[in-house]
């Protein structure tokens, strides 16, 4: 696939079914992850993945979170909870691994460096043929989750990229007008 047209055509895809990618598609996607920029070349990401009962661990950790912050959250909503990890064959968090107090290197800085590394596994997985989902949601900020993955508390988890096969059709892509996005000084 050119470079540009993974570039304008990759879109997330929500509807995702197995299997999971293979090691070798997974090897690709966290070689294009680790080309993120890279200031100080900190490597400030970490990856956590989540398969077969993995996911489910993932669900259980959710509904834990739920329940801790509403205790009387009812078993629907728990129920919720445990399910959201199953949408997909594998899970994938991205954490910024934040290493504080570093010369010209911001905690924010850091953070988008993984930002740029889950792009990263966003469009090899499309340049695989395979669909993703960058999601966050409230989890991905819950105390609970934080520290059921080990994070420190500079750690922020960037995102929650689910992956599998495509399990529907890609939805038609917005076009977007540049002008209403770019301003020129001259």
């Amino acid at each position: 696939m050119d470079a540009l047209t993974l570039l304008h055509e990759r879109s997330s895809m929500g509807k995702l079914m197995g299997p999971p990618p293979t090691p070798e598609q997974l090897e690709a996607i966290y070689r294009a992850a680790l080309r993120a920029p890279d200031h100080k070349e900190l490597r400030p990401w970490r990856f956590v993945e989540f398969s077969g009962d993995g996911l489910s661990r993932l669900g259980e950790l959710f509904a834990e979170a739920e329940y801790r912050e509403d205790p009387h959250a009812g078993d629907a909503a728990l129920d919720a909870a445990r399910k959201k990890p199953l949408r997909a064959p594998m899970i994938i968090a991205v954490i910024a691994r934040v290493t504080p107090d570093i010369a010209k290197v911001p905690k924010i800085e850091q953070v988008i460096s993984a930002g740029c590394a889950a792009h990263g596994i966003l469009l090899a997985a499309h340049a695989l043929g395979l669909g993703a989902m960058w999601r966050s949601g409230k989890y991905a900020f819950d105390p609970t989750v934080r520290k059921g993955l080990g994070l420190e508390d500079e750690d922020e988890v960037v995102a929650f990229i689910y992956l599998g096969q495509l399990g529907g059709r890609h939805k038609r892509l917005a076009e977007h007008d540049i002008d209403a996005f770019v301003e020129h000084w001259r």
